[in-house]
């Protein structure tokens, strides 16, 4: 067997079996075009004007579909109705954040920007409970403004009452009406 056809035959292994294993990852994710084994979706998407590659992608795969970058899946919510259900009513299987290998490697996964999954859920319970013990959001900014405004408001009563009562003694002079 010659060795050119040896190595074109095991590519062609290696690229179908990685076809494999990425089709059976789709398992939760929702449908999108076929990536290609290294470089996904990228030859599909218009890197001049991105929106309207996505736009007719969502013509043919509905307003949540799944696009390839590189060999990261990346799900698309394409449309204010589709973004509005997600944040509202299916807010918890879309709170997860994206990972950045460098800050992971940097930080070991942990801290509070750059951590996913429980290990950030923790750590933010953590902050916030740490916070407000140490008096962050005991009183909101909106509690301060009324406070101000109602003292406000009673500083100009009482300079209100007391121009009434200026005026009053100015219009009546030994009992009668007095025009000024």
């Amino acid at each position: 067997m010659d060795p050119a056809v040896g190595l074109v035959l095991c590519l062609s292994c290696l690229l179908l079996l990685s076809l494999w294993k990425q089709s059976c990852r789709n398992g939760k994710l929702p449908p999108g075009p076929m990536p290609l084994p290294l470089i996904g979706n990228m030859l599909q998407l218009g890197v001049k004007n991105i929106s309207k590659s996505l736009s007719n992608l969502s013509k043919v795969y509905g307003t949540v579909f799944t696009v390839y970058f590189g060999r990261k899946p990346t799900v698309v919510l394409y449309g204010y109705e589709a973004v509005k259900e997600a944040l509202t009513d299916r807010a918890e299987e879309f709170s997860g954040r994206g990972s950045l290998p460098v800050a992971e490697k940097a930080n070991k996964g942990q801290g509070v920007i750059f951590s996913t999954g429980n290990g950030w859920k923790e750590m933010q319970r953590f902050s916030l409970l740490t916070l407000r013990n140490l008096g962050v959001d005991k009183r909101s900014i909106e509690d301060c403004v009324q406070e101000k405004a109602h003292c406000l408001v009673e500083e100009l009563r009482k300079t209100n009452e007391a121009f009434l009562t200026l005026g009053r003694q100015r219009r009546w002079k030994n009992g009668h009406r007095h025009v000024s």
